[in-house]
């Protein structure tokens, strides 16, 4: 991979630790982190008509249609602050997103991106999630039985209660997860002809940066 342009595309299935491996390796390789989420934000705030369209989008609780979520892909990908790369979390969706963003790297002269797929057993991933506890002050996240707080329920930081979100349980986890696996299949199997690795997220994450440092070609200290 040319390490002077590092384009990657993380994908994994919710709790998986995307967003934790992302942020390490935005720190690591001094690029941005591109999630849907914030970038959807993003350009819900900037005030551009194509912003506009999203924001009304949103508010009307619909799903962002593909062709505008590439539009705002291609936006962000062509500013100049992803001159050096980028590391998307959350796009490509599909398939045919995945062809989108083929193209568009293509037309702006940078490479195809190096995709790692974080793969964690379903029953770690209920696990992980049926036990997760979060502050609602502070926003700090505990886990009841790998991460548990000082005191059972109550936070070590502010002493306030500690919460489960209602979609925290095992039956809305596992449709998640059965939602995601029917839609990201075809996908996996479009990036396996390409630049494309998995390795195990059900690790700690340390040892799981040190197998997406490996996959990427960076010397594991």
């Amino acid at each position: 991979m040319d390490m002077g342009q590092n384009i990657i595309v993380l994908i994994g299935p919710p709790g998986c630790g995307k967003g934790t491996q992302a942020a390490v390796l935005s720190d690591l390789l001094n690029i941005p982190v591109l999630s849907t989420g914030a970038i959807l934000r993003a350009e819900c705030e900037s005030g551009t008509p194509l912003g506009k369209a999203v924001k009304v989008t949103l508010a009307r609780g619909e799903l962002v249609s593909d062709d505008v979520m590439n539009q705002v892909v291609a936006s962000w990908i062509a500013h100049p602050h992803c001159a050096d790369g980028f590391l998307l979390d959350g796009y490509p969706r599909t398939v045919p997103q995945a062809m989108f963003l083929d193209g568009t790297l293509d037309g702006l002269g940078m490479p195809r991106p190096t995709v790692i797929q974080i793969d964690v057993p379903s029953h770690v991933l209920v696990d992980r999630v049926t036990g997760r506890r979060q502050c609602p002050s502070c926003g700090k996240i505990y886990h009841i039985r790998h991460s548990p707080p000082a005191r059972d329920g109550v936070c070590n930081q502010d002493g306030m209660a500690l919460m489960r979100r209602a979609d925290d349980t095992e039956a809305v986890v596992r449709e998640r997860l059965r939602r995601y696996e029917e839609a990201t299949a075809p996908l996996i199997e479009y990036y396996r002809e390409m630049e494309f690795h998995s390795v195990d997220g059900s690790d700690n994450p340390a040892i799981v940066l040190e197998a997406i440092e490996a996959a990427l070609g960076l010397p594991v200290w």
